[in-house]
């Protein structure tokens, strides 16, 4: 209890300082990346031109089902509570493994955002093993990241709460419209025709290379009706935690992302195939997952841990969006 106190306490003072973090500007998200508040255009990666991207979604007979979300970076602004929480584990490894080296604390462990940020691409385990100096194919690479990726959940589920993993503005409006059929609805009287998205909207589900625990929780702390200091609104009193269709994590698939075991066991559970779905990530495993799934699409969104330089030549990500009013409208060209 003392530990996750002292924890919560660390995530929340730098969640909401006013400072920077390694040069990045925290905006309304805290999440040491700048998140833009400009009305920017929907850019389009340079593997898939406008044109094309127009040809893929008009031949499509049908507008897609399901939209399938990462998480971290993606839902959820939780980087601080990753971040603390790698660190608190490190330096217990660290410490316990190098008794006569210099001891240290997690303020003082020697690992930058930048770095925490990297490795978010790779599953939990392997992110850690790489952290302490270890390399795929060393001996203790699996055993030591197994190790510190139970330590890692442990910690980092136990502080799962709104304010250390709450969703990014404008997320929870966009999911129940989403899944109502509210966003369909826009984009068709935009588009003065009817949407294949219809009016009962299309199904969610949640993929992470986090725990599957850890998916869950996230999603519970962000509704309403799991929340005890937040009334739910008349449109979120039947949960946004209810509205997924189904939700997994690393290990709940066969494989994680960068495979695309994890979304094919979505789109079973959803009774959809994947060409009925998109999938929206922040990193270049999602788009990879989504290839080797066969989802329609996959959008890439630029306020979680790669920026657009990283993903804008990822083959798979059919666009990027810096806002969510922008993903938003990239979701509608596919309903």
């Amino acid at each position: 209890m003392i530990v996750k106190k002292l924890i919560q306490a660390i995530v929340f003072g730098v969640a909401t300082s006013s400072s920077s973090v390694l040069g990045f500007a925290s905006v309304r998200t805290g999440s040491g990346k700048r998140m833009s508040t400009s009305s920017s255009m929907l850019r389009q990666t340079s593997s898939l031109s406008t044109e094309e991207s127009s040809n893929s979604v008009n031949s499509a007979t049908d507008g897609i089902r399901g939209v399938i979300f990462d998480i971290d970076g993606t839902l959820a602004d939780s980087w601080n509570l990753g971040y603390q929480a790698t660190l608190t584990v490190l330096t217990d490894y660290h410490n316990k493994n190098n008794a006569e080296e210099e001891q240290h604390t997690p303020e003082t462990y020697p690992l930058t955002a930048e770095e925490y940020h990297y490795g978010c691409r790779f599953t939990t385990p392997e992110r850690l093993a790489r952290h302490v100096g270890l390399e795929p194919g060393h001996e203790s690479f699996e055993s030591v990241g197994e190790d510190l990726g139970s330590k890692f959940d442990d910690y980092y589920v136990q502080l799962v709460d709104k304010k250390t993993a709450g969703f990014y503005e404008g997320i929870g409006s966009m999911l129940i419209k989403l899944h109502s059929g509210e966003l369909a609805s826009v984009s068709s009287d935009d588009d003065n025709s009817s949407s294949g998205g219809g009016s009962n909207g299309v199904q969610l589900g949640a993929l992470t290379n986090a725990c599957v625990e850890y998916a869950h929780a996230v999603l519970k702390a962000n509704c309403p009706v799991h929340s005890s200091d937040v009334p739910p609104s008349p449109a979120e009193k039947d949960s946004i935690y209810q509205r997924f269709s189904s939700i997994h994590g690393a290990n709940s698939v066969p494989r994680p992302k960068p495979f695309g075991d994890g979304i094919k066991k979505c789109c079973d559970e959803m009774n959809l195939s994947p060409d009925q779905i998109i999938y929206i990530g922040d990193a270049p495993t999602d788009a990879k997952a989504a290839v080797d799934a066969g989802a329609r699409a996959a959008i890439g969104v630029l306020w979680g841990s790669n920026d657009e330089e990283c993903l804008k030549n990822e083959e798979g990500f059919n666009a990027l969006c810096s806002t969510v009013d922008e993903l938003e409208s990239a979701i509608a060209r596919y309903l």
